[in-house]
């Protein structure tokens, strides 16, 4: 259902629907964002540097909002397509001493229906 493009720059990046949409597996102790549970589409643990992830799973029914925290000195840009349409862009800035959490949510109808990705480009290498 999902697959990692390039290695993650955020801690930990999740896709939610508003309703259940299956559950993943529970976060690793120290993660920082909270897992969550099974409204969660998609979720990518934590990993450092340039990332993204690749998923066939939205539904265009229900309300969807991405999430992405990081820590380190620096930011890491973020953009969501579906449908070869860019629905989402913002900007995280990360922290040595506080974790960066950035997140938009969209209405309904704004992520189609089938596959969608999530691209993270981050400033330097060693954010996580």
């Amino acid at each position: 259902m999902m697959s990692v493009r390039r290695t993650m720059a955020v801690a930990m990046l999740a896709v939610f629907g508003a309703v259940g949409a299956g559950a993943a597996p529970a976060a690793a102790a120290g993660g920082l964002l909270p897992h969550p549970g099974p409204e969660g589409l998609v979720w990518v643990q934590e990993r450092t540097g340039d990332g993204g992830v690749a998923s066939g799973g939205a539904w265009e029914g229900l309300p969807t909002v991405l999430t992405v925290a990081c820590e380190g000195i620096g930011s890491v840009a973020v953009t969501m397509e579906s449908q070869q349409a860019r629905v989402a862009e913002f900007t995280v800035d990360c922290s040595a001493s506080s974790t960066g959490v950035g997140s938009v949510p969209m209405d309904a109808g704004v992520v189609k229906s089938g596959p969608f990705t999530v691209g993270i480009d981050s400033s330097g290498e060693s954010i996580r």
